[in-house]
Formats: C-alpha cells, sequence, structure tokens
C-alpha cells in the first residue's frame, strides 16, 4: 500500500491547475479582444452610400439628389477613405450637406480639402462640429456610456484649423449655416435652409429661417434644418418651426452595434434605435423627417466600427403626389 501524498502537495497542485486554467481563460479572452479588434478595425474602410427618397417636394417640382456627408474625421495618410469621397462625385448630386466632425488630426485639413476636391465643385452647405473646432485626444472609451460625456475641449493645445477650413468651403461655393439662415435655388424650388453650431459643445443658436418677401411662404420651397449633434432640444425646436427635413450626424451610428440588437450609445440624448437611418421626429403635434448619418469615419484613438458601416446617404427629393 502506497503512502498518500502530504495535504500540501495535493494543494498546490489545484492551485497549479487553477492557475494555468486562468491563465488559458486569459490567453483567449486576449485571443478574442484581438481578432475583434481586427474586425472593427478592417470595417472602418467598409464605405457604403445609403440611398433614401422623400416626397416632399412641392406637386410638379424635378426632383433634387442630396448627398449628405458627416464625421469624416480625416487623418493624413487615410488613402483609401480620400479614392472613396473622390468617387462620390460621381453620384453628380445637385446639392451637398456637410454637417460637421470633419477632422480627426491637427495636420489633417490639406488632407480633407483633397478628398472634398471633386465635390467642392458642386453647390454645398455645412455646420461645423466639435471635431472641426477641437482635436481627438486619448480617453477611457467607457465614458460614452454616461450622459455627461459631452465635455467642451477648448485647450489651445487641441484646436484645429476650423477657420482656415470654413474659408476653402466658402470659397468653394459652400454656404456657412453656423448659427444663421440662407436660401438658394435648386433645380427650380427654393431650399430654404436653417443651420445651428455644434449642439454637443452647447454652442448652438436658432437663427429661424429666412424672410424673404411678404408672399415667399407661397412660393414653391422647402424647408431643411441641419445640425452636427441630433439632441433632443434641437430636433423639437427644428420640427415646432416647421422643418420639412432635419439632417444630422455625430451619432457614428453608435459605431459599436450588436447585430440584432443595434447600437449601445449615440453620444447624446437621442435614444439608441435612432443612432442612424431616417426616422419621424414628433414634437407639439408636428413630425419631421430625420436623417441622421452614422458617419465616414472615427476617432483616431478609437479606429473600429463593428455592424455599423460607415456611410455617406443619398437623399432623392421627389414632388409630393
Amino acid at each position: 500500500m502506497t503512502n498518500p501524498l502530504p495535504v500540501s502537495t495535493t494543494l498546490t497542485e489545484a492551485v497549479s491547475r487553477t492557475a494555468r486554467g486562468a491563465a488559458l481563460a486569459v490567453g483567449a479572452a486576449a485571443a478574442a479582444g484581438t481578432a475583434l479588434f481586427g474586425y472593427g478595425l478592417s470595417q472602418t474602410t467598409r464605405f457604403v452610400v445609403r440611398e433614401e427618397n422623400l416626397a416632399l417636394l412641392p406637386t410638379g417640382s424635378a426632383p433634387i439628389r442630396i448627398l449628405h456627408l458627416s464625421d469624416i474625421h480625416m487623418v493624413p495618410g487615410q488613402e483609401l477613405k480620400r479614392r472613396w469621397l473622390h468617387s462620390l462625385a460621381d453620384l453628380n448630386p445637385d446639392l451637398v450637406i456637410n454637417t460637421g466632425d470633419n477632422l480627426g488630426h491637427l495636420r489633417g485639413l490639406d488632407s480633407l480639402l483633397a478628398a472634398l476636391g471633386p465635390l467642392m465643385a458642386f453647390p454645398g452647405a455645412f455646420v461645423p462640429g466639435s471635431n472641426c473646432y477641437f482635436g481627438p485626444r486619448p480617453k477611457n472609451p467607457l465614458r460614452y456610456l454616461r450622459k455627461d460625456s459631452a465635455l467642451p475641449r477648448n485647450s489651445p493645445k487641441y484646436q484645429l484649423p476650423w477657420e482656415a477650413m470654413h474659408r476653402a468651403f466658402g470659397a468653394a461655393g459652400w454656404v456657412n449655416m453656423t448659427n444663421r439662415n440662407y436660401s438658394m435655388p435648386v433645380r427650380g424650388t427654393r431650399l430654404d435652409f436653417t443651420g445651428v453650431d455644434d449642439p454637443h459643445l452647447s454652442y448652438d443658436r436658432f437663427a429661424g429661417w429666412p424672410a424673404g418677401s411678404a408672399s415667399s411662404f407661397d412660393a414653391p420651397h422647402l424647408r431643411i434644418a441641419l445640425a452636427h449633434a441630433p439632441y433632443q432640444r434641437v430636433l423639437d425646436r427644428f420640427t415646432a418651426s416647421d422643418a420639412d427635413l432635419i439632417l444630422a450626424g455625430h451619432t457614428h451610428g453608435g459605431q459599436v452595434c450588436i447585430p440584432g440588437y443595434g447600437a449601445l450609445v449615440t453620444n447624446c440624448d437621442l435614444p439608441t434605435w435612432r443612432a442612424s437611418g431616417l426616422t419621424t421626429w414628433e414634437w407639439a403635434g408636428k413630425s419631421t423627417p430625420v436623417n441622421v448619418s452614422a458617419g465616414i469615419g472615427t476617432s483616431r484613438f478609437a479606429p473600429v466600427r463593428i455592424a455599423c458601416p460607415p456611410e455617406a446617404v443619398l437623399l432623392t427629393l421627389s414632388a409630393r403626389p
């Protein structure tokens, strides 16, 4: 009969087996995390064009094609993004709308303007986002799960060349809609715009609609409201003022979504089921279609997308029946 192992030896072996099991579990989790990050990184260049159709124009109006861009977050060296943005000119839109967050790097302006060059040959209008004013910086991604994540970044260290960007857009004929209104004719229909500065930084001030002449409301027209971040207070104000269409971005569509469920966050107070796409906003007995773009880029410190491809949106507006 053999002598039993000492109790201390048995405990040592048990602890060793537990440690090996834990190490294997940690290794498996790390491998899964690495694989998921690699997948998310690869999805940042799976660009798509989402197409939407809305019968909003006055009866008998010619259709108008609007290309909606948002959240480009341009960084030097993003060649695939540059080529894809170039290719969007082949869509031949009647109008380009840019709803902000154009820059992702302190030296990203030249790359941005090179990427948008062909599109800046078309008429356009724009509003800024926080990443037009201030550059991204490293942060804990879990902070986006908090409701108080809107923290102004006003340090000179992070200031972006937004004034030079706005001058370049203006020189190309794109209209700056920062807390102002404006009218322009497009294919025989007068488009009345109102836009606000970035609500995420609480810079927004509603400027109302273009006044025009005493009979201007009777002429064929459409009211389009622009904002970067679709905070509910802004959507309420636009809808109450009889906007016919609202365009916004900011949310990145959630950026990391769960298939079959959708976005976990919107980085504002917009419900997660509205994180991207075309929905209807209702307020004070009125309703307005709202298009929230999932955006084209990401912060360079969080360069992943999962179940949420980068997109531009082509909106075709047609006449009401």
